[in-house]
């Protein structure tokens, strides 16, 4: 619940069909709800189901499993899959 720059926040985005997406360029049509690059961000977010309220829908484990890619790609660790 801290205040970035976008550009410093990983997008996820409902579609306005209802299709949950990782939206990394920021212009993809829908409701937006942002998440920081950082693993534990990521593991606080999935525990209280932050993304889930915010687009209002379910989110699928690949979702979180690409944010999680994309968080140690920009970090430099390893990514799986």
């Amino acid at each position: 619940m801290e205040m970035k720059p976008k550009k410093e926040l990983i997008r996820v985005v409902k579609s306005p069909e209802g299709e949950v997406s990782v939206d990394l360029k920021g212009k993809s049509a829908g409701r937006g709800a942002y998440i920081c690059y950082n693993l534990e961000c990521l593991e606080k977010a999935k525990k209280s189901k932050r993304i889930e309220k915010s687009l209002e829908t379910p989110i699928s484990e690949e979702i979180y499993s690409q944010i999680e890619n994309i968080i140690k790609k920009q970090s430099g660790g390893d990514v799986i899959g």
